[in-house]
């Protein structure tokens, strides 16, 4: 595979580490994937570098701002074009409501997931930014009830 980079299981560790807990202190980390700190401070440059760690976020409750509706919208547009393509996702991501949006094969040609305050905002982002544009041709909405984390990349 093009562009894939080579890691050990202290890397394999590393990482897992890193995605159930970002705020880590490079000690604890070390200690926890049994290598020295100096080596593991290393190592974790080196997975920056190679472009592996590519940031850190701080994870939000939208529930508890104010934003408890969850959704999911498979949207359809027409033509399906590359030049169509960017410009669309930037004015899906301009969208505050939308938390990340997917470029899809099969019958929908983007998924875009929302947090809104209530029904009557997501018909409004629906209607007022999405259907409203030319090149929208279908917009399916599936409300999500309730949702779990994934784990850290598997084990090698």
């Amino acid at each position: 595979m093009a562009g894939t980079v080579s890691l050990d299981s202290v890397d394999v560790a590393i990482l897992r580490a890193l995605q159930n807990d970002a705020r880590i202190s490079n000690k604890q980390l070390a200690a926890a994937v049994g290598v020295a700190p100096s080596t593991c401070l290393d190592r974790v440059a080196r997975l920056r570098t190679a472009g592996v760690i590519t940031g850190y976020r701080t994870l939000v409750d939208r529930a508890k701002l104010g934003y408890p509706l969850e959704a999911f919208l498979f949207i359809q547009v027409r033509p399906h074009r590359r030049p169509l393509v960017e410009p669309f996702v930037q004015h899906l991501l301009a969208q505050p409501e939308v938390r990340a949006v997917y470029h899809l094969t099969g019958p929908d040609d983007f998924l875009a997931h929302v947090t809104t305050a209530d029904a009557a905002e997501l018909q409004r982002l629906v209607l007022d930014e999405l259907t409203a544009r030319d090149e929208v041709v279908r917009v399916h909405t599936n409300l999500v009830f309730q949702a779990w984390d994934g784990g850290a990349i598997p084990a090698s």
